[in-house]
């Protein structure tokens, strides 16, 4: 029977386990998808949003993820990749009650970033504004702002199709690998503010054959656990997915349309004017 997605602290658990099954370390995708599994969450419960384009699952791992880190269970490396610590190898299960008054003690002596309950941030995050400002831009802007992150990260011969595209396809460009290998990429850009189902990317796939050797699919919405498996499938040729969280990230890696003012603490700032340029 189907369930709706816990709180955060009753996260705590489903989530040492997961890492425990994955091996001791693991991507935040790689996280939700264990935890999904572990829950018998439904495609239903984890579409659920929090807010923008952020579900419900991803935003309570990610307190869960803060308290644990904050307990010595679990830590994270730059590249993204959590881990857990000598203590957090040793714990089966956590008092979640217990890991709840330990990390509120250690932030009244020493306040910690990205603390406190989930009550505590009723504020937009620079997340969610750049996100919604995304989503306001017209087709046209959003497929040009599309094009300029691939050419960004370092795709060359991109174009767009606009009006001319066939198949759901958008555009197309070539990615070159270490100097010597290059591919052909069929992309497709979807400003969604729902989740992507797997009929898109079968059908990007289908409209794919025999034009290129990978697609990928950017959105501003959520991808689901079908449509990610789909991507994946084997013996299909392979898709990548870039999805809202994932989409804002890379604009703020590449400084595209967001102002980064170097303090003790990142400040982020959507930079509006640039978006409506496009």
């Amino acid at each position: 029977m189907d369930m709706p997605v816990p709180k955060y602290d009753d996260l705590f658990n489903p989530l040492l386990q997961a890492m425990r099954d994955l091996g001791g370390s693991a991507s935040i995708a790689e996280q939700e998808d264990r935890v999904a599994a572990i829950l018998k969450l439904s495609d239903k419960d984890l579409a659920e949003i929090h807010r923008g384009s952020t579900t419900k699952l991803h935003y309570r791992l990610a307190w869960a993820r803060t308290y644990l880190k904050n307990y010595g269970l679990l830590e994270n490396s730059s590249r993204g990749i959590w881990a857990l610590t000598p203590d957090g190898l040793k714990a089966s299960t956590v008092e979640k009650e217990r890991v709840k008054r330990t990390v509120s003690a250690m932030e009244r002596a020493e306040p910690v970033h990205g603390g406190g309950s989930e009550k505590a941030t009723n504020e937009p995050s620079w997340e969610d504004d750049l996100l919604e400002v995304v989503k306001a831009m017209a087709p046209a802007a959003f497929e040009r702002l599309c094009q300029r992150l691939l050419r960004e990260s370092g795709f060359t011969q991109v174009e767009v199709m606009g009006r001319s595209g066939d198949g759901g396809i958008d555009g197309k460009g070539v990615v070159r690998v270490g100097g010597i290998l290059s591919f052909h990429v069929i992309f497709q850009c979807k400003r969604y503010k729902g989740s992507v189902g797997s009929n898109v990317i079968r059908d990007l796939r289908g409209a794919m054959v025999g034009r290129a050797d990978k697609g990928l699919l950017l959105t501003t919405g959520t991808i689901t656990r079908d449509a990610r498996r789909e991507a994946q499938r084997d013996g299909a040729t392979p898709i990548d997915l870039i999805d809202g969280e994932e989409l804002v990230q890379r604009l703020k890696e590449l400084q595209m349309g967001v102002e980064i003012t170097k303090q003790v603490v990142e400040d982020v700032r959507v930079n509006r004017k640039w978006f409506q340029d496009l």
